[in-house]
């Protein structure tokens, strides 16, 4: 059995943030909300933000679905190929695959309540089949 790792409450940047900036091939995220507090360089969610942005410079592939225009308008002139969920009903998942090999999922967004206030679960899975599935259904909602 592959390793799993549960992530509780505010861990999740300092658990999921060594996990990007070791990507060497891809991102792969879907992300009900998600901030960008760009007058804060210090706060988890900048953190994390980074994370990705570096992640992008050293050439890893970033791919991201959202909801909401404003943050794909702003990713997007950073330079991520990113979407917007075109139906109605909410893209609700947060996601993040990286390299096809782990696949941090669960309830935490990218909000400063999600890092410090809110009670939160996620897990990082490293098991081949369900990051497989998950990669699967990341495609199949990215090709809409």
């Amino acid at each position: 059995m592959e390793q799993t790792r549960t992530i509780i409450g505010a861990e999740y940047p300092k658990k999921v943030i060594p996990l990007i900036d070791g990507a060497k091939r891809s991102i792969l995220m879907c992300m009900f909300e998600w901030r960008w507090y760009k007058n804060d360089f210090a706060h988890p969610v900048s953190l994390f933000n980074s994370a990705l942005l570096r992640a992008h410079r050293r050439g890893v592939k970033v791919r991201i679905l959202t909801n909401y225009a404003e943050v794909i308008a702003f990713v997007t002139e950073l330079g991520f190929n990113a979407k917007k969920w075109p139906d109605k009903s909410l893209l609700h998942s947060k996601l993040l695959i990286i390299d096809g090999e782990k696949c941090v999922t669960g309830s935490h967004n990218i909000t400063q309540s999600a890092f410090t206030s809110n009670i939160e679960i996620s897990t990082i899975l490293d098991d081949t089949y369900d990051i497989k599935r998950f990669t699967d259904y990341f495609e199949t909602l990215w090709k809409r």
